[in-house]
This record gives C-alpha cells, sequence and structure tokens, in this order.
C-alpha cells in the first residue's frame, strides 16, 4: 500500500493540543505528534474493535508481548521474554515510576541535558536532586558525552541514571561505545539505568539504535527499558507504552510502586500497538523515507535562507534542533518567531542547560506546511530582525 503523507488533514476539529493551544492563524510544530494518518491496519483494528460495542478491562494481552519479543528479537538481537514486559499508559509516566522506585528524598537522579523537559522535573516529583552532566556540542553542532564531566557528577548520593536514546531534542542515536562506556560507569557505581527509547524506531541512514540493556546481560539486569509505539505510528494519544525488565528484583519493586497510582493502558492502546507491531512496518518505512527528504529540504532551506540558524545533523527523531544564537534576537526564537512569523516552536530554555537560544522544530508534517513555515521565518528575519 502506498500511503500519501503530502495529505493535509484538518486537525484543528479535532481535541488537538498541537493545533488548538495557539491563536489559528499560528502554525504549530511544537508538540511530538506527527500530522499524518496512523497506518491503515491500526485504523481497521481500531473500527474492528470499536464496533464490538464493549469497552471492559483489557487483560495483559500475552499476544502483545510476543510481538514485542519477536520485535526485539529481529531488530536488535535481544532476547526478552514475555514475563519480561510491564505495559504502562506512557513513557513519562514510566520514567516518574521509576524514580519513585529507586530513590529516596534527597538521592541523585543523573540526566544529560538539553534534554526532553519532563526530565528535569521527574527528581523533584520523587523528592530527590538532579544531577546534570551536559552534553557537549562542536562547531558543526554535533554534539557528544563528555566522560570525565559524566563521571564527575556521579557522587555517593546517585542512584538513577535517566538516558534518552535517541536523544530528544539533538537528534543523536548514540553508538555502542558510548552506551557501553556509559553504562560501565553506571555499573562502577551501582546506578540504575532507566532509558527512554520511544524514538528506537525513526533512524535515518548510517544509524542504528541499540538498546542499552541488549549490550550484555550484566548492562540489562541494571537496566529498564522504556519504549511505545506512539511516537512510531502516531498514535500518542490512545496511552500506550512498555517497559522491559529484566531483573526480577527489579520488576518486583517496579509493580511495588506503581500500586494504586500508575495504571496500566486502555483498550484501545493495546488494540493499536498490537496492530502497529504486526502490520505497520511498511507504513513505517514509508514514514522514514519521507521524514529524511523533509530533514533534507528543511536543512538546505536553513543554508540557503537563513544561515544565522545552524541546525544539529540529524541521526534519530523527527525533531530539528534549530541554533538561533547567531542571530542575536532581543527576545526567545521562540518567541520571535511566534510573534513574528507565527510559528510556534518549543522554546528550547525548557530542555535545560544548553537550551538557551535554541528551538525545536517538529518536521512530522506535510512537506507543505513545513515549506510554508520555513517561509514564515525567513520572512520575519527580513523583515525584523
Amino acid at each position: 500500500m502506498q500511503y500519501n503523507f503530502d495529505e493535509i488533514i484538518p486537525r484543528r476539529i479535532t481535541d488537538s493540543e498541537k493545533w488548538n493551544f495557539y491563536d489559528q492563524d499560528v502554525l504549530p510544530f511544537w508538540v511530538a505528534d506527527m500530522d499524518f494518518k496512523s497506518p491503515q491496519p491500526v485504523i481497521d483494528a481500531l473500527h474492528q474493535r470499536v464496533s464490538h460495542g464493549i469497552f471492559g478491562y483489557p487483560s495483559d494481552n500475552l499476544a502483545l508481548k510476543e510481538s514485542i519479543c519477536l520485535r526485539m528479537q529481529n531488530l536488535y538481537q535481544w532476547e526478552v521474554d514475555p514475563q519480561e514486559i510491564l505495559f504502562l499508559p506512557g513513557v513519562v509516566s514510566g520514567f516518574n515510576l521509576m524514580a519513585h522506585a529507586f530513590t529516596q528524598p534527597g538521592d541523585g537522579v543523573l540526566m544529560q541535558p538539553p534534554v526532553y523537559h519532563p526530565f528535569l522535573i521527574a527528581p523533584n516529583n520523587a523528592k530527590a536532586v538532579r544531577q546534570n552532566a551536559p552534553l557537549i556540542i562542536d562547531e558543526k553542532q554535533h554534539y557528544s558525552i563528555d566522560f570525565d564531566l559524566f563521571n564527575t557528577t556521579i557522587d555517593a548520593k546517585t542512584k538513577l541514571f535517566l538516558l534518552c536514546n535517541p536523544h530528544n531534542p539533538v537528534g543523536r542515536v548514540f553508538s555502542r561505545s558510548e552506551l557501553q562506556n556509559m553504562a560501565e560507569i553506571c555499573l562502577q557505581n551501582n546506578i540504575i539505568i532507566c532509558s527512554d527509547e520511544i524514538h528506537a524506531d525513526i533512524i535515518y541512514q548510517n544509524h542504528k539504535h541499540i538498546p542499552i540493556a541488549s549490550l550484555d546481560p550484566e548492562i540489562a539486569r541494571r537496566t529498564i527499558t522504556l519504549m511505545a509505539p506512539s511516537k512510531t505510528f502516531n498514535i500518542a494519544g490512545l496511552g500506550f507504552s512498555f517497559a522491559i525488565i529484566q531483573n526480577p528484583d527489579l520488576l518486583r519493586e517496579v509493580k511495588k510502586a506503581r500500586g494504586g497510582l500508575v495504571s496500566g493502558p486502555n483498550l484501545l492502546g493495546i488494540t493499536a500497538a498490537l496492530a502497529a507491531y504486526n502490520h505497520g512496518e511498511e507504513w513505517l518505512q514509508q514514514l522514514i523515507s519521507y521524514l529524511g527528504n523533509n530533514w533534507m529540504e528543511l536543512n538546505e532551506f536553513l543554508h540557503s535562507n537563513m544561515p544565522g540558524i545552524k541546525v544539529s545533523p540529524i541521526e534519530g527523531t523527527y525533531l530539528a534542533w534549530l541554533d538561533c544564537r547567531e542571530l542575536m534576537l532581543k527576545e526567545s526564537p521562540f518567541e520571535f518567531f511566534l510573534n513574528h512569523a507565527r510559528v510556534a516552536f518549543n522554546d528550547g530554555k525548557i530542555f535545560g542547560i544548553g537550551g538557551e537560544g535554541f528551538a525545536r522544530f517538529n518536521f512530522g508534517c506535510p512537506r507543505q506546511t513545513m515549506q510554508e513555515g520555513l517561509k514564515r521565518m525567513q520572512q520575519a528575519l527580513e523583515k525584523f530582525s
């Protein structure tokens, strides 16, 4: 089946946070959901489930767990048992749950800003303390890990490392050696790794996602991996994710911390996830090709028409990380482009240290929409900067 990712689908008529938060003349490129229809098999499965007409509590769905295990084996040669999978309503709920499960008040939670902004508040939600080991950026806008800083940021209170890979917002897909080094430091310091890998399926040429837990069994025993089909297949609103926990002791602690507070996913989320993982691959491969072309056009447009905006090379996700510091704007890039171009990004400063002067641009949209946003940006810079 050939999918049409150029189709403009009205979303203001739906209860879309992305499209209805700002005024109607604003083009939204902020919330990380895409403006594409989900795979047809997902839509068909949901229609079938809705037509049944009864929406009771769902079971633990062994078929979906087996599908996830098969996917881990096929993609990463990673052997996972269905009993090691825990369904959750969302990845954000997941890493907040891990902070509650594995820290006490005053303990440290390590992370690498600029990073997905809910990471930044998760430690405080558990009365723990955030410990920042910022990524470093070079003159080519490429981000890397300062391992000396990573190591020295850790202290006796550090109990949990929140890893974001592929990294949101900088677009890195960490290499095997980077992952190995981070994992070894965590093992040496008895730190549990919670790895948010929600963007694992959106990977571009010459890059490969490697779940950190798949490196070796010892690392797996100290790692909780969070994944979801939500970003991959554009079904975030259906609320389904899962954790892979291959250490029975850690799994028991997570289930204990979850009790009465974090529910399982809803029935339609399970239905969509099963259809997506079993029948969505054709759609996904076409999506990645389309997103890759969007990225190339975005990059070329900025280089040719707005050279004051630098962009980090993208390895994964559909989120461009725009460095606007050379523009020397009187206001933040977010405020400037919202006020003068009527386009909405995520303000870089919400991603923590290293985000000031940056903006996050979601290019998971029809090319025509992206082109209109870029033209508005160019016109605003020419007129007001």
